[in-house]
């Protein structure tokens, strides 16, 4: 299986769709998918545009075929602390007035899966409960799936599976203001939050999960990942 990853997508469309067009063609082939890792809204200028792009790809292509997991921004809504719009909450929600309207993305919101597996790879918003090894799944609660904080770096004792979250931008993970790659920390974790907001990119992984690697989805095609600290 070949899985195309996004996470923290935050209302930016023209983004998404730049993100979508290294991909998009592949979606048509056997064995590949399209996972988004949460945080679709907010921060953005058009979150419903982002919120229908993603819709209508699971129309297009099935709801097994492009998975949307659950963001911490999206928990926001579902407890009543945001609008879809707005980070904090509000009666005057331009694109969502109407509540019928509101509504119909907020079922979808409660439908989104906190983590997805496939082969050796664990797909998070946020992160897991590393310090139970192979019984994270049982010991992970809704919070660290979409909130876990500060991302975690090095070996998973106890869980030979690697990790691919978003939620905490790349340029706080490594240090460098100026990063907003993926950033492979060598050992269990890749993270892909490239802080669309600053950046204008957000960036794309492929996980091969029939051969265990991870690459760089780019322009001018897919390119191995190294540990963050051989490209300093």
């Amino acid at each position: 299986m070949k899985i195309y990853c996004m996470s923290d997508i935050h209302g930016c469309l023209a983004e998404f769709e730049d993100a979508l067009s290294l991909v998009i063609d592949n979606l048509e082939e056997d064995g590949t998918m399209l996972l988004l890792l949460g945080d679709y809204i907010h921060r953005g200028s058009d979150s419903i545009g982002v919120l229908n792009r993603i819709i209508s790809l699971q129309y297009k292509y099935g709801s097994d075929k492009v998975v949307a997991l659950m963001g911490n921004h999206e928990e926001f809504v579902l407890r009543g602390h945001s609008t879809i719009n707005s980070m904090v909450e509000s009666f005057d929600d331009e694109h969502c007035s109407d509540n019928e309207d509101e509504d119909r993305y907020i079922q979808w919101m409660e439908n989104l899966p906190y983590y997805y597996t496939e082969g050796n790879t664990i797909f998070v918003h946020a992160g897991i409960d590393e310090e139970s090894g192979d019984l994270w799944e049982w010991a992970t609660g809704e919070e660290i799936f979409v909130s876990k904080f500060p991302a975690e770096t090095g070996k998973i004792e106890g869980l030979d599976m690697k990790v691919v979250a978003g939620h905490v931008g790349t340029a706080e993970i490594s240090g460098d203001p100026r990063y907003h790659d993926i950033y492979y920390d060598g050992e269990s974790h890749y993270y892909i939050d490239g802080t669309v907001i600053d950046s204008g990119v957000i960036p794309v992984l492929m996980v091969d999960t029939d051969t265990d690697t991870y690459y760089r989805v780019t322009e001018t095609g897919n390119h191995l990942i190294l540990p963050y600290d051989e490209y300093e």
